[in-house]
């Protein structure tokens, strides 16, 4: 009951200062889309912490433009379903040759873009070349450059892997692989073009973005969704509020501190859905003495999981020691290797020779769970001798400064993709580990053949992130969705953030 109290006054405090209606009236009035049957069940309105950047999942690493995109306006060849299942998408059917290095896509002859061009086997030769091309900021362009693409006809395509990939079907449906038009494409941040059954119909930057259905997709008689409109609401206290008030349909991924109150409300649905997300504490090797491995260990010595996890997700989440998730193929209990030990926090940092106070500068971006718990590790880590100043920042700088121009010691952010190990490969990604021994490994568990095989490998990945802490590796979320109780369609799961509006509906 205190909790409740608690979520209740919070947001009547955001209330207070916004001028809005009090959230205790909200439960009394029943407003539209809180108590009342939905009375237009061609529209929806969905809640989001974060504003995409921009609209093309090719550009932009934020996992905000996938969400509103992805199955939307844009395609893939393949589709993710919320088991993790792939379907065909834009691709009807597909073989693979013995080897599993080469894959003919059999394509959609019924597709076609939103300007009228047409969808081909031309059309996918371009965008997988350009995802490639060296000037490519496509975040999984590493693993796409080793992608040949041939035209065969019209409707299908030949595509060569330099490498065993077991994931390729499933790398396919993700937001980097999109097929685009050739034409439109260097528009598509702000002007989207796709094959999707939506488009884009209005961007109200800063408050909402709406889609409307594209009445010339050959599915568009199938879907009962016309008009999906995105409202950006970041404050976590706005959420509880927006729902109480009809404002939003459906909060997925909502803050978690304001779900409690809801679970007891017949006028909602609670969903806690599994994910394949990895909340981490990022350390930059490229700055002293955040370099040193000891100095590392230390960091994640003085962190408590179960407390980040209260603090900074409200109970649901799952505490992880390496770059992988329970669940996921291949997946081992590291947590061991660097627990919880202020003590043994303190005497690594005396070890290395590091004075304290050793201040850090720790950036974090506008998500509640950073927000909050930055907050919880700062106080830890002030225990042990490290004082951690906290800068909050926007998503736009995070990806600009933190990721993209290393200005960091520490940052809390959540990395949501759900085949992101080989990362660690990479000594250009932002935290700048450079491992000869993880590169080593990394290409063997690429080209194992055996699932057994491929599982050991996966293993030996995963502990030696651990033993060189290259991260302090936090919790693996649980998102948890809030929607009026009429709603139909949400995925229970999310292998992939993406907020799919040809599987909603309202009962």
């Amino acid at each position: 009951m205190m909790k409740r109290r608690t979520l209740l006054a919070s947001s009547a405090a955001w209330l207070a200062a916004t001028g809005a209606a009090s959230p205790l009236a909200a439960l009394h009035a029943a407003p539209r889309g809180a108590g009342m049957d939905k009375t237009d069940k061609s529209s929806i309105t969905i809640g989001m912490v974060l504003e995409p950047p921009g609209l093309d999942p090719t550009v932009s690493a934020a996992a905000a433009v996938s969400e509103v995109t992805l199955y939307n306006i844009y395609e893939t060849l393949t589709k993710i379903n919320p088991d993790g299942s792939v379907a065909p998408l834009l691709a009807e059917s597909w073989e693979v040759s013995p080897d599993l290095q080469t894959y003919t896509f059999r394509l959609r002859r019924d597709a076609q873009f939103h300007n009228g061009q047409p969808f081909n086997a031309a059309a996918v030769k371009f965008s997988f070349d350009r995802a490639k091309a060296q000037n490519s900021t496509n975040k999984d362009k590493a693993r796409l450059s080793k992608l040949s693409t041939e035209v065969v006809d019209e409707y299908t395509v030949r595509i060569r892997n330099e490498v065993i990939e077991p994931d390729l079907l499933f790398v396919l449906g993700q937001a980097t692989a999109i097929i685009v038009e050739p034409q439109s494409v260097a528009k598509n941040a702000s002007a989207p073009v796709g094959t999707g059954p939506y488009r884009l119909a209005r961007w109200n930057r800063g408050t909402a973005l709406t889609l409307q259905r594209w009445d010339d997709s050959p599915r568009a008689a199938q879907l009962p969704i016309k008009t999906a409109t995105f409202r950006f609401i970041a404050d976590p206290a706005a959420h509880v509020a927006s729902l109480l008030a009809g404002d939003v349909d459906c909060f997925p991924r909502v803050a978690q501190r304001g779900v409690e109150q809801f679970k007891s409300d017949p006028r909602f649905q609670v969903l806690v859905s599994g994910s394949r997300a990895k909340t981490i504490l990022s350390i930059n090797h490229r700055r002293k003495p955040l370099n040193d491995v000891r100095v590392r260990r230390a960091i994640a010595a003085a962190i408590d999981r179960r407390q980040v996890i209260e603090g900074a997700a409200s109970g649901y989440g799952v505490p992880i020691g390496s770059h992988y998730v329970p669940g996921a193929f291949g997946y081992v209990d590291t947590t061991g290797i660097n627990p919880y030990d202020p003590d043994k926090a303190v005497a690594l940092l005396k070890e290395a020779g590091v004075k304290t106070p050793l201040k850090l500068r720790m950036t974090l971006p506008p998500t509640p769970y950073a927000r909050q718990g930055g907050i919880v590790i700062a106080a830890m880590l002030a225990k042990v001798g490290i004082q951690a100043q906290l800068e909050n920042v926007e998503w736009a700088q995070w990806l600009r400064n933190t990721m993209g121009q290393h200005q960091f010691d520490l940052t809390l952010i959540s990395h949501v993709e759900p085949l992101d190990l080989g990362n660690y490969a990479n000594p250009d990604y932002y935290w700048g580990y450079d491992s000869q021994a993880f590169r080593d490994i990394w290409e063997q568990t690429r080209s194992a053949t055996q699932p057994a095989e491929r599982a050991r490998l996966l293993g030996q990945a995963q502990r030696l992130l651990a033993e060189d802490c290259v991260n302090a590796f936090l919790y693996q979320p649980q998102w948890v969705t809030v929607a009026h109780k009429d709603v139909r369609g949400l995925w229970r799961d999310m292998p992939i953030f993406v907020n799919d509006l040809s599987a909603l509906r309202w009962s």
